[in-house]
């Protein structure tokens, strides 16, 4: 999303979160909220700056105080144009000035600011020396949840990336897979993705046979070979926001253990999902879906945390992770996604986006969860 590509929502919609954010930033205890450009930026304004350049940008945001965005003056035309513009003041600077010392008359001298996470050090340094008072705090740290509930259209532009990554699904499982190389397959799910509709592909995992047991595997040059199990992770961006499957076929038949091993995955997810409705702690969905796994004997194949949230990036607040006592919350949206990895032979994952409801949890994602055999 750039600064002049449509947006889905209004500048209404982009004050009220604005708002929403400054207010609860103050509820926190900061003085207010500095935001790079990033996932967080385009959240909160709808403007996502044309390049990435060493020049400062940057959102102002405090309680009682109008919104103001420091941007470069070759870009101010950029972010005038883009969905949020309305809903705050633009203050340009141009080359030769200090676009910090403009900064630091708008900001609390003994304040402390919560700071996105990707802000460059460089910037953070400098707005220091102007306002040697100040003091910071990662935005992930101070406000976790700040994006993690979804409105109704959210929800919406989340369902159609679910929908989509679905579609894609249904087309790569009757595509050929043995005697095919990893990364053919991988390429197959990018092309896919973007044709139903993702702007952005952020990973294509196509993990066979023994690489399946690596989590986050990178598909490679391995030839897929009748016998395989292959695990499919694959998702990206689309109108902004994120999709994020997982799906475990076979190529040919597979044997008892491979089934017993996938049937036991597909419980512990189920028991994940049923574990999700409001006011449960997000450590809950872990422990459900962990003790499945565990019960059966496998508790130290399953290696990572059960879920993370998902929205305008793929990996975000907040996660279900053993110690995570945060209550969920309608309009919640995060991955269910138990795994067993057995080193040196196979991995099994399954994964939907899960958002919750005033009663419980809706899947995002709709296809088969039963071992798919593919060819």
């Amino acid at each position: 999303m750039t600064g002049s590509t449509a947006s889905p929502f209004t500048a209404d919609d982009y004050r009220a979160r604005m708002e929403r954010a400054a207010r609860t930033a103050a509820e926190a205890g900061l003085a207010g909220l500095l935001v790079a450009p990033g996932p967080d930026l385009v959240w909160l304004t709808g403007y996502t700056p044309p390049a990435v350049t060493e020049r400062l940008t940057l959102l102002v945001l405090a309680a009682g105080q109008d919104p103001v965005l420091v941007v470069p003056a070759l870009e101010a035309p950029d972010a005038h144009r883009a969905a949020g513009a309305a809903a705050l003041t633009l203050r340009d600077w141009t080359d030769g000035k200090d676009p910090y010392a403009a900064t630091a008359a708008l900001l609390d001298s003994s304040g402390r600011f919560g700071v996105s996470d990707n802000a460059w050090a460089l910037h953070l340094l400098a707005l220091q020396r102007a306002v040697p008072g100040s003091s910071y705090v990662s935005l992930t740290e101070a406000l976790p949840m700040l994006r993690a509930v979804k409105d109704a259209a959210e929800l919406d532009l989340m369902a159609a990336a679910g929908a989509a990554a679905d579609a894609t699904f249904e087309e790569i499982r009757n595509l050929p897979f043995a005697g095919r190389r990893e990364a053919e397959v991988a390429a197959d799910l990018d092309r896919l993705l973007r044709r139903h509709g993702h702007e952005q592909v952020d990973f294509t995992i196509v993990a066979s046979g023994p690489n399946g047991a690596d989590p986050h595997h990178e598909a490679g040059e391995r030839v897929i070979a009748r016998g395989d199990m292959v695990v499919l992770d694959f998702g990206g961006l689309r109108d902004g926001y994120g999709s994020d499957t997982s799906r475990t076929v076979h190529v040919g038949e597979p044997t008892d253990e491979e089934r017993r091993v996938h049937d036991l995955v597909r419980e512990a997810q189920e028991a994940g999902f049923r574990a999700v409705r409001p006011g449960a702690a997000c450590q809950d969905v872990d422990r459900a879906a962990r003790r499945v796994i565990a019960d059966a004997g496998y508790g130290e194949y399953f290696i990572h945390r059960t879920g993370h949230g998902i929205g305008v990036t793929t990996h975000e607040p907040p996660y279900m992770i053993e110690g995570e006592e945060r209550p969920l919350v309608p309009g919640m949206c995060f991955s269910v996604e138990p795994g067993i990895y057995l080193p040196g032979r196979f991995g099994v994952r399954i994964e939907d986006i899960v958002t919750v409801t005033e009663d419980g949890g809706r899947r995002l994602n709709t296809t088969p969860r039963e071992l798919v055999i593919v060819e």
